[in-house]
């Protein structure tokens, strides 16, 4: 049973990511028939129990077009300014192609500080499962209109692959213009052949990899990054062509499509390793005896009530170390609240957490698929 079985009761959760090449008509404005296209088959495989982010480039593209710019060369401030034009209508087209179905969307906008940053990645980690568990489909762009260079992902591969990571996916899929990766350029050799399977992360494909496009900032390059990072968290990488017809129908039924990278971990096994890894724990928690136990032979989420003493200050998503009374390290993992918090609540069922804090974010402390138990 994969993660996102596991997590959302039997549904695959997928992270579709479409570029710009795909996306627009040489620049000309957005191929909406195409998106009408990709969000049928979208609409189809939910019915099935599938849940989709989408991670879309176009919005410099189609804000290029919209204000007759064509492929001229702009300043970063003018790609900014494209980028803020070019989203209104990149976020109507998929709106209204999903309205057709009754789903609704939502737009997140996001920069390099957000999932850097632990505290904002848990924000945005819990609004994307919020929005998922509602039925609504994440549409999810680099906020081009107010990053500067130094803290932009520079292509949306980068951003799909940390996606990925972020809503925990069963796959992701990058739609693109190409077939797949070829073991070298088809453009200049003809009889070039598509590379079916690999591995993600394996340095032999990067010499595979050529330059990206002029409407996009990624190539292959950035696509097979971006499955590296994607495999990090257990998610595998399908790169294919979009304008193959039913192209996500096909793969959503085993059909092999493009190029498949898998991975070498499970999903829960390589983030649980990331975490045994962890040689300085931001802070220690003590545990009862009941739940040590609990934790020891079941495997379960940490809940407040288990707590009797906090020891050191942690911020909300740091790694805590779990101890019994006997100062024995049990678990560690990814702390729901910050050591204050966590003082405030220790010992207190998980109803109360609201009428304490005033707020509740997760019923666990630790939930358990950001727990290790050692």
């Amino acid at each position: 049973m994969s993660r996102a079985e596991t997590a959302d009761n039997g549904k695959q959760r997928w992270v579709v990511k479409l570029g710009s090449a795909l996306l627009t008509d040489d620049g000309c404005g957005l191929r909406r028939s195409a998106i009408a296209d990709w969000v049928a088959q979208m609409a189809q495989l939910r019915g099935r129990g599938f849940r989709f982010i989408i991670v879309s480039s176009g919005a410099i593209a189609e804000g290029r077009a919209r204000l007759g710019w064509n492929l001229r060369r702009v300043s970063l401030h003018e790609q900014q300014a494209a980028a803020a034009v070019g989203q209104m209508g990149l976020i109507q087209a998929y709106e209204s192609a999903f309205q057709g179905y009754s789903i609704h969307t939502a737009q997140i906008l996001l920069t390099h500080d957000d999932v850097a940053d632990r505290k904002r990645y848990l924000n945005a980690r819990s609004t994307l499962r919020t929005l998922l568990e509602l039925g609504v489909v994440p549409i999810i762009n680099e906020n081009d209109s107010v990053a500067t260079d130094e803290i932009r992902f520079g292509d949306n591969d980068t951003l799909a692959g940390l996606v990925a990571n972020l809503a925990e996916a069963d796959r992701l899929v990058i739609l693109t213009d190409q077939a797949g990766l070829y073991d070298r350029d088809p453009g200049e050799f003809p009889d070039a052949g598509l590379i079916r399977t690999g591995q993600a992360g394996d340095p032999a494909l990067l010499d595979c990899a050529g330059p990206g496009g002029a409407l996009g900032r990624g190539g292959m390059l950035t696509k097979l990054k971006a499955a590296e990072t994607a495999a990090k968290s257990g998610t595998e990488t399908v790169i294919c062509s979009g304008l193959e017809a039913d192209v996500l129908l096909r793969i959503a039924a085993g059909e092999q499509v493009g190029t498949l990278l898998g991975v070498a971990r499970s999903p829960l096994a390589a983030r649980k390793q990331w975490l045994a890894g962890h040689k300085r724990p931001a802070g220690t928690l003590v545990l009862d005896d009941g739940a040590c136990k609990v934790l020891a032979e079941r495997g379960s989420s940490l809940l407040a009530v288990g707590i009797i003493a906090v020891h050191g200050e942690f911020k909300r998503g740091e790694i805590v170390s779990c101890a019994g009374r006997d100062g024995r390290e049990v678990a560690r993992g990814l702390a729901n609240y910050n050591a204050g918090e966590t003082r405030t609540i220790m010992g207190r069922s998980s109803d109360s957490i609201e009428e304490l804090l005033g707020y509740v974010d997760d019923e666990e402390l630790i939930h358990r698929d950001n727990m290790v138990v050692l």
